[in-house]
Order: C-alpha cells, then structure tokens, then sequence
C-alpha cells in the first residue's frame, strides 16, 4: 500500500477491520503506554524498513563486509542486536523490540515512572533528560551508551525524591 500523504512516515493497515489484528494493536499501545495506533504503525513501518534493508544486503554477494557492519552497528548501538547476531537475525525482529528503545518506555522499565503513561506525561512535560538534553519526543529511540544517563531535569519539581508523582523504591 502506498504511503499516504508525502509527510506520513507509515503505512496503515491494507485491511482495516480484522478483529484480531486490531485486538493486538489495542494490546500493545497499551501496554506501550503509546498515544494511539498511528505511533504503533510508525514502528511497524520502520521495521520493515529495517528487514528491506537487510534482506537488501543479504541478497548482495559483492557487497563489502564494511556496509553489513555499518548496518548491523546501528542496531546494536540502539540496543535491538546483540553482538553475536547477524543480518539473519534482522528478519526475525519484532516490533516490540522497537517500542522497547523507545525513551518513554526506557524511562518507565528504569523505575522512573510508575506506569508507561507516567512516563510519557514525564517526557512531554520535559522532566526527563538524557545526559545534559531535555529530550521531549516520547519515540526518541535510547542508544545503549545513553541508558545509564537518563534522569530528572534538576530544574524539574519532580526531581525531589519526596514528589508524590515519583515511583515508588522497588
């Protein structure tokens, strides 16, 4: 299917009525705390960008081992690949693995909200920065070297420890 207008970043789906399909969709932006199903099909489409490319470099026999490398290093700089995977492993990625680096859903399996929600309304309100950035994107997608620099903004009221909105000591 075609993408829709030259600004939309994402495919919709080809059959919009399939119960089971939607009941899935319903589950993940869910729990994925996403504003609606427009954020999912985002993910959904950048993956399948993701297997084209790899499928694409599957496919070329003269390609130099620098391009395979390059590519694979961007996913597992993103935390989706682990070092020993390879391209092959590419096609098995599932969408959940791309809302897991996602920064709203970082911020909240960090314990820095209580709900993935939370954590949303904690990116978009700016309370949240990663290193020195206040990062307001809630789809920011968190490299691995980044995980460990996420916190409160010190300007932030909910930077205090005693804030009633902060999560819970687990």
């Amino acid at each position: 299917m075609p993408l829709g207008t030259p600004s939309t970043s994402y495919e919709t789906p080809n059959h919009p009525f399939q119960g089971e399909r939607i009941d899935g969709e319903h589950a993940l932006v869910d729990q994925y705390g996403l504003k609606n199903k427009e954020e999912l099909w985002r993910a959904q489409s950048r993956l399948r960008g993701l297997r084209r490319e790899a499928r694409s470099l599957l496919g070329q026999i003269d390609l130099e081992a620098e391009e395979r490398a390059e590519f694979l290093g961007r996913l597992r700089r993103i935390g989706v690949l682990d070092e020993e995977n390879g391209l092959d492993d590419v096609l098995g990625l599932e969408v959940e693995d791309l809302l897991e680096r996602r920064l709203q859903t970082v911020v909240y399996r960090q314990g820095l909200a209580n709900t993935a929600d939370q954590a949303r309304q904690f990116v978009v309100h700016g309370h949240i920065v990663v290193g020195e950035s206040r990062v307001q994107r809630p789809a920011y997608t968190v490299s691995v070297d980044e995980e460990p620099l996420l916190g409160f903004d010190q300007a932030s009221p909910i930077a205090d420890e005693l804030h009633p909105e902060r999560a819970e000591e687990q």
